[in-house]
């Protein structure tokens, strides 16, 4: 997304519902005791419309429904949001219907937001999430091995998978890595090797260059490592702070802000 920043074609500040018109309408739902004591899920519109920078830096007001408690989170669950296999495109429509947790730009949330991102990502690119990644990332970091499912049945033999008696904390979708799926999630689900993380790694350990080739600019490397939830941005922690005390986080990134 960065990189479409750099050419022009993406700005932070642009709202989600200039590629996806669906969030235009996006309401936030306020939770709220009756009578009888029973909560009830008044639907508010957004004070301003959520952006491609919420998106980067989970605060959009989307969230997940697979963990944490609330009739947003309810929400998502009921939508059996994973019930069907269905591309970005599609994917995106379903998150849109469904009210958001906070008001943009109030609260970090971890949440769907980088699905939602992936999915700006293919409208400005004109591409799908994974040839874009591929042609920009993977290719030429030398990243043979990274893609959404294993292709080939020669292969199948090095999926490393988790044992029966293992914890799986899942996104609520278990995705089969031989199978063929049309989503490509932006937040999971590629599957790769340690060789190949190495790459991508090292090329963010380097600021945005690898072996001579430069993938992001040092200002935009700079920028996306910055803290943009500091306290002057007035964003408040959700219940669910995984980026954990001393850190704050900056577009894509947990950014260490005490020793």
């Amino acid at each position: 997304a960065m990189m479409l920043v750099e050419e022009g074609k993406l700005q932070p500040d642009d709202p989600v519902s200039k590629f996806i018109p669906a969030f235009k309408d996006t309401k936030v739902g306020v939770e709220k005791k009756g009578d009888d004591g029973k909560a009830t899920l008044d639907l508010v519109p957004q004070r301003r419309q959520l952006t491609v920078q919420d998106l980067m830096r989970h605060t959009s007001g989307i969230t997940y429904g697979f963990f944490g408690e609330g009739l947003v989170k309810k929400a998502y669950v009921d939508a059996k949001i994973f019930s069907e296999d269905v591309d970005n495109a599609g994917f995106a429509d379903r998150i849109a219907k469904l009210p958001l947790a906070y008001q943009p730009g109030s609260t970090w949330d971890y949440s769907h937001s980088t699905d939602i991102l992936g999915r700006v990502v293919e409208v400005v690119s004109g591409k799908s999430l994974y040839q874009f990644e591929k042609e920009r990332l993977f290719d030429p970091l030398g990243m043979k091995d990274t893609s959404y499912y294993v292709a080939d049945p020669s292969q199948h033999r090095r999926i490393a998978e988790p044992l029966p008696t293992d914890k799986d904390f899942r996104t609520g979708n278990s995705r089969n890595p031989r199978v063929f799926s049309k989503w490509e999630p932006g937040t999971s689900g590629l599957l790769t090797t340690i060789g190949d993380f190495r790459r991508l790694a090292q090329m963010l350990l380097n600021g945005g260059e690898l072996d001579g080739r430069r993938y992001l600019k040092p200002e935009t490397f700079a920028t996306m490592t910055a803290n943009h939830i500091a306290p002057a941005t007035g964003v408040k922690r959700g219940a669910y702070y995984f980026p954990g005390d001393g850190f704050g986080y900056g577009l894509g990134f947990g950014v260490r802000t005490e020793p």
